[in-house]
């Protein structure tokens, strides 16, 4: 065992340090940008950590992780979009804060959530790494299927008064994860036809699309300002280290389920910052304000989704088993330092990955003074620019960021599909989230399932496996049913309060938006049931059970809506949408589609220009049109070389450059 002075005295050196804020800083700026994920940073970083010091490089790479996890709240609360599947939690309040004006509260408090959450997974991953990483090895196939279950729970809370609504969304999700190669069975299903969907809807491209081109297509519809302005306030940092202390109570639950739920290989950030929000719901006296800004919602998510890094890394270091990709990219950046993982991986005298540990407890603590200078100016950037450079700049974003995810231009043009598709079903009631947790947990959820039916039926004992005979899975159940039933109860007359209101308000008036969506979930349920005949036993389980559940509820919904109900939380239209809104569509679905032939960098020009003119709502003079073409030649042109230079993304080059 290495001398612990020595190893303190290495991981606070000078040179690692630095190394550890710029891993930091370039890891928030990644993980703002959507679809540039912690992954692709680390995978293109790690040859250059092989000609430095191990301890520097590893060090270097867990900052990275950790700012890259931390950076997606900042496009979650600035423009409603995560930059990481992680941050989709972060949306729900964090973005209503900053519409009002306190964008900069909600990024200081997520900051601050941040670094507690990152403090507690680093603490434990340090002290009890060995205890934790049995809980791990406890978990089986059935376990996950019921986590999933949990995080799926979320929807009840999400729906904003229409249940049935948001389950039909999370229906709609689980279908959407079941596109491709069946994950048991082998069976190709729901591809149309096309081989371009044989490798399924893209998460983070499907996510990009449902959260940001809603808000593109609304930014363009009215005048008025995309946030509240606000002036400034500085960093109003005691302000929410004030709210932050009040609910510290939630900040260290919210961590410890990060901790708990990073142990899992396979779980991650997204499923922790959801369960974590439901329980903060849950527990909380403010239960009605979740989703309409209330930072204790945003504490939840963050303190949750920084916590799993240290949690990741507890399978990773002491099983050898990797729980996410960027812990596997770490794990066989450790292996080329001559450090194996595994069981007797702390009983050895290397004290580097103890400088490691220590690393991400320093790179943590730095996330405090650069997420708050990032944050205050990255807020009053985003307030203060204009719509007609504002909307262009997040439109190609959102390509680049689509593109860069496995440099395929299908991903592009799924972020975009879905992206309309999330708008039209928005209007209608149908939010986004509910889709998004569907698609995001569909795929453990049927693993689990699939697997425990298989060894339950090879015992003769379907029913013992799933749940009986699995005392977690008693736990995990019973927190569903905790999850589920406790806040219906506590909210059961207000609910009762709010449909009157709804109702006189709407009269006897059907919800003929909600109708319609129902009517075409039906007969997508329908679609489903019939394509799953031509599967196997094993690839067309799953499918039933989701079809037959989209049937029924969407029947359900269609009676309700009928009758007027459902009308509650239904986004309010806008006259001026349909003009600029349809444009603001059939240019990005174009600019999907030519891009691969044209080249990125001349597409990128042409249709940034006609965003720009879509943004604009008065009659400028010549001098502002030339700064603006001067500002998005100038931003296309960055980002092209930042991707092709630095990030070493291959852009398409077409028969233009």
């Amino acid at each position: 065992m290495a001398d612990p002075l020595s190893i303190f005295l290495t991981a606070f050196s000078p040179t690692n340090v630095g190394l550890a804020f710029l891993g930091v800083l370039a890891g928030t700026v990644i993980g703002a940008l959507p679809g540039l994920s912690a992954t692709m940073a680390i995978a293109v970083l790690v040859p250059f950590t092989f000609v430095m010091d191990p301890a520097s490089g590893l060090i270097m790479l867990g900052a990275i992780y950790t700012g890259a996890i931390y950076g997606g709240a900042f496009a979650a609360i600035l423009v409603n979009t995560p930059g990481t599947p992680s941050a989709i939690a972060t949306t729900f309040d964090g973005f209503p804060m900053a519409k009002r004006g306190d964008g900069d509260l909600a990024v200081t408090l997520a900051t601050i959530a941040s670094v507690v959450g990152g403090l507690v997974g680093a603490l434990l991953l340090m002290t009890l790494s060995p205890k934790l990483a049995t809980l791990a090895l406890a978990f089986q196939s059935t376990e996950y299927f019921w986590l999933a279950i949990l995080g799926l729970t979320l929807i009840a809370t999400l729906s904003q008064g229409n249940v049935v609504k948001g389950m039909i969304g999370g229906m709609f999700g689980l279908f959407l994860s079941m596109i491709g190669v069946a994950v048991i069975g082998g069976d190709v299903r729901f591809t149309g036809g096309f081989p371009s969907m044989l490798g399924g809807i893209d998460i983070v491209a499907a996510l990009i699309g449902l959260y940001c081109i809603p808000v593109l297509i609304n930014m363009v519809a009215s005048p008025g300002q995309h946030l509240e302005p606000a002036p400034a306030r500085g960093f109003r940092l005691f302000e929410a280290l004030g709210i932050a202390l009040r609910d510290w109570v939630n900040l260290l639950r919210s961590s410890l389920i990060g901790t708990l739920v990073g142990i899992l290989p396979g779980a991650g950030g997204s499923i922790a910052s959801l369960i974590s929000y439901a329980e903060a719901r849950r527990a909380s006296s403010r239960a009605e304000h979740f989703g309409k800004g209330e930072p204790a919602g945003l504490l939840s998510t963050e303190s949750a989704n920084n916590a799993t890094v240290g949690g990741g890394f507890i399978p990773t270091l002491v099983l050898g088993i990797p729980g996410t990709p960027p812990d596997a990219v770490i794990m066989g950046a450790l292996m080329v330092q001559g450090i194996r993982t595994g069981p007797a991986l702390f009983q050895s005298g290397d004290g580097t990955v103890y400088i490691f540990m220590l690393g991400l407890l320093i790179a943590t603590l730095l996330m405090l003074p650069t997420g708050l200078v990032v944050g205050r100016y990255a807020f009053r950037f985003i307030a203060n620019v204009p719509k007609a450079m504002l909307v262009p700049l997040i439109a190609y974003m959102t390509i680049v960021g689509s593109f860069a995810i496995h440099s395929n231009p299908h991903d592009v043009l799924v972020m975009v599909v879905m992206g309309l598709v999330g708008w039209v079903a928005a209007r209608g009631g149908y939010g986004a989230s509910p889709i998004v947790l569907g698609l995001v947990l569909g795929q453990i959820a049927e693993q689990g399932f699939m697997r425990a039916w298989m060894i339950g039926g090879a015992r003769g004992d379907f029913m013992g496996q799933l749940l009986l005979n699995r005392p977690i899975s008693w736990g995990i159940v019973a927190l569903i049913a905790v999850t589920l039933c406790l806040p219906l109860l506590r909210r059961k007359r207000m609910a009762e309060v709010t449909a009157t209101a709804v109702q006189t308000q709407a009269g006897a008036r059907a919800d003929m938006p909600g109708l319609t969506g129902a009517v075409v979930f039906l007969f997508l349920g329908l679609w489903i049931l019939l394509q799953a005949r031509t599967l196997s036993t094993m690839a067309a389980a799953f499918p039933l059970a989701v079809g037959g559940a989209m049937i029924l509820l969407s029947a359900l919904q269609i009676l309700r809506s009928w009758r007027g109900g459902g009308l509650a939380g239904m986004e309010a239209s806008d006259d001026d949408a349909t003009g600029r809104g349809l444009v603001l569509a059939l240019t990005m679905l174009g600019w999907a589609l030519i891009f691969p032939h044209l080249g990125m960098f001349t597409t990128s020009l042409i249709a940034c220009a006609i965003l720009t003119v879509t943004g604009l709502f008065e009659r400028p003079g010549f001098a502002r049109m030339m700064t603006y073409g001067t500002g998005v030649l100038v931003m296309v042109s960055a980002f092209y070389l930042l991707m092709v230079r630095v990030l070493n993304i291959p852009m398409p080059i077409g028969i233009l450059p």
